[in-house]
């Protein structure tokens, strides 16, 4: 199955020549127009690498990047022709994985995906003994069974898992699973964390990942 490439560019014509040089090179290419159409398609379907214009009608692609980089790691390459942006893209402020400047060759930037999707390709998903995790499809599967998580649960696992070892208190933990800086009590990441435990023992009942700290909060540790 060919890779997917999602290209956000409101300029028409371009749009259609990059798609027309990345299908030449066997990728697939889904063009959307406005930057507010962009966040519903993402968490629809996720594309392989995403082409993110700076300059959008709807939304800026600066936003639109920071937002996708609150639930997933997929590639992007940001696309600008405002020079001065660039110190900012170059900060990696954004999450971007690249960029190119306009005007700039079609050729140059179906290279630019590739290193980038090889790049990607290289990274390792975590792993730890029999747990493994896929945080761009939520996914967890113990000892060969996947666990059926909510997006939370996957979002408290995930965190701990990457960072073992460590005990986080339960404040710090909402400040990371609830970006939008609801107000939860502890009581709702006790709750999480006891349902987890619960679904991690149907696969594995002698094995304790996730540790309490009396008074203080939760710790991953592998067995």
């Amino acid at each position: 199955m060919n890779q997917t490439i999602l290209i956000v560019e409101d300029e028409e014509k371009l749009a259609a020549l990059l798609g027309d040089y990345l299908r030449q090179s066997g990728f697939d290419s889904v063009w959307i127009p406005n930057g507010t159409e962009v966040l519903p398609r993402v968490r629809e379907r996720l594309p392989d690498l995403i082409l993110l214009d700076l300059m959008l009608p709807g939304r800026d692609g600066l936003d639109i990047c920071k937002e996708i980089r609150t639930f997933s790691e997929v590639p992007i390459i940001m696309i600008t022709a405002r020079v001065e942006e660039i110190d900012r893209l170059l900060g990696l402020e954004l999450g971007a994985d690249d960029y190119i400047c306009k005007p700039f060759s079609p050729r140059e930037v179906v290279a630019r995906v590739k290193t980038v999707l090889r790049r990607a390709g290289d990274r390792q998903e975590p792993t730890c003994g029999e747990l493994a995790l896929d945080p761009e499809k939520f996914r967890a599967v113990l000892r060969g069974q996947e666990l059926d998580l909510t997006a939370v649960e996957f979002k408290l696992l995930h965190f701990l898992f990457q960072n073992p070892g460590r005990i986080y208190s339960r404040s710090q933990l909402m400040d990371r699973i609830y970006s939008d800086q609801r107000v939860v009590s502890d009581r709702t990441i006790d709750s999480h964390i006891k349902k987890l435990r619960k679904k991690i023992a149907v696969v594995a009942a002698d094995e304790e990942l996730i540790h309490s700290i009396y008074g203080v909060g939760y710790k991953f540790e592998a067995p």
